[in-house]
């Protein structure tokens, strides 16, 4: 089975939607662009880009003082780019794999180890090969750092990254037995980094390293096989495991297409991710050019980053000073979401955890500051096309009786606007 292809071209209200689910929001310029398009083409389109970076981003994080400083130069950086960056797409995946390859700011308080990290998910962000995608994760300082694998050495196993490979990052929950944790922990002994641990040493860089003499070079059985396996042998084979294409479609569907994805959806997906032995882009060009995907309106629950994001590409907002871009990233952790530092291990739920009265007064209160505030942008209001998800009418009648600036607010702080 696979995902049957959206057979019209894209009217108005497709469009839009498609603008929402890949670029966050976008400006009624940039959804009429797309009108009349074939969706395949479409798809296509947003998924070829490459690593250009925003041209004027103003936050250095090598430039920080202290560790707390350069962090928040990397988050306050990563959202300027991702509102003013040439390709939201990338950076909407790029958001989504450090949900899945989760690490955090609370161990990972390296300036290099999290440049290297950010580099690798917009590179791999729609990868030819999810197995070489999860090889260089592992291998980054930061994913060392975060899950203890660089203290991993023969004889003293840490079992940290050999559980959360299977659980978090490949096949997950209820494919592999305890035994498979414990020998997968005696495979990747020896990769380790060098530079850049302490607080002192926050801004040297950091070099991954394997130290062969800290490797445990005796015989494993790892789901089903048995060698002498070496560590990248170990993430080839999770990452190959039959039941990995549905956990990681299973992700994109989330991320895409609904908070709670049809199963049956998430298996063509799968059926994709197999016959192309991990090749993201033919998974994700499927799926953007689907009729799951332009089926499923208002299905997905914007996070806070995509709130504050999707809001200031909606409005085509100029850009905005960097003690204000600070402040976003800031509200964002206040709204539940704190760029690079989820939760847990396995990274933020989403869907309604992101919904409740003091977050919701959040929204408000951003949505009138970028509309009703002395300082907000100037902007030039989009219409209700842009700005929402519904097309009810009696929601049209009710937004024309205003003027720009409290239509454009009360958009922002409706039902409909907190969906994609």
């Amino acid at each position: 089975m696979t995902l049957t292809p959206y057979a019209q071209n894209l009217s108005p209200e497709d469009a839009a939607h498609f603008v929402r689910r890949t670029r966050f929001g976008g400006t009624d310029a940039e959804i009429r662009a797309l009108v009349g398009k074939d969706a395949r083409a479409v798809a296509r389109a947003a998924l070829d880009f490459d690593q250009t970076r925003a041209a004027r981003n103003p936050f250095d994080p090598a430039t920080g003082a202290t560790p707390g400083a350069m962090i928040q130069l990397t988050r306050a950086g990563w959202l300027y780019e991702m509102i003013y960056g040439p390709h939201p797409l990338r950076e909407k995946l790029a958001l989504t794999w450090s949900n899945h390859f989760v690490v955090g700011t609370d161990k990972v308080r390296n300036e290099s180890s999290l440049r290297q990290y950010l580099t690798l998910l917009r590179r791999h962000a729609a990868t030819r090969r999810f197995e070489e995608f999860t090889l260089d994760v592992a291998r980054t300082p930061a994913m060392l750092r975060y899950l203890d694998n660089d203290q991993n050495r023969k004889g003293k196993p840490n079992e940290n990254f050999s559980r959360e490979l299977l659980e978090l990052f490949t096949t997950g929950i209820g494919h592999y037995t305890e035994k498979d944790v414990q020998e997968g922990a005696r495979a990747l002994s020896g990769w380790t980094f060098t530079g850049g641990r302490g607080n002192k040493n926050f801004l040297e860089e950091a070099r991954f390293e394997y130290q062969k003499n800290r490797h445990d070079p005796g015989e494993k059985t790892y789901l089903g096989q048995t060698g002498k396996f070496e560590p990248q042998d170990i993430v080839r084979l999770a990452a190959q495991h039959p039941q990995t294409a549905v956990f990681i479609c299973r992700k994109l569907h989330r991320a895409f297409v609904a908070d709670m994805p049809d199963e049956k959806a998430v298996q063509g997906s799968a059926e994709t991710f197999r016959r192309t032995h991990g090749d993201l882009r033919a998974v994700l060009e499927e799926l953007l050019s689907s009729e799951a995907f332009y089926s499923s309106r208002q299905r997905i629950i914007r996070g806070p980053v995509e709130y504050i994001v999707g809001a200031l590409r909606t409005l085509g907002c100029p850009e905005l000073a960097a003690k204000r871009l600070v402040n976003l990233a800031q509200l964002s952790g206040r709204m539940g979401q704190q760029i690079l530092e989820p939760d847990t291990v396995k990274g933020w739920d989403g869907g309604r955890e992101w919904i409740n009265d003091s977050t919701l007064l959040l929204r408000m209160n951003l949505a009138a500051s970028l509309t009703l505030s002395k300082d907000a942008p100037q902007v030039k209001p989009p219409t209700n096309l842009a700005l929402t998800g519904s097309e009810r009418d009696l929601l049209r009648a009710e937004l024309g009786k205003l003027n720009d600036k409290q239509r454009t607010y009360l958009t922002m702080i409706s039902p409909e606007f907190q969906l994609a």
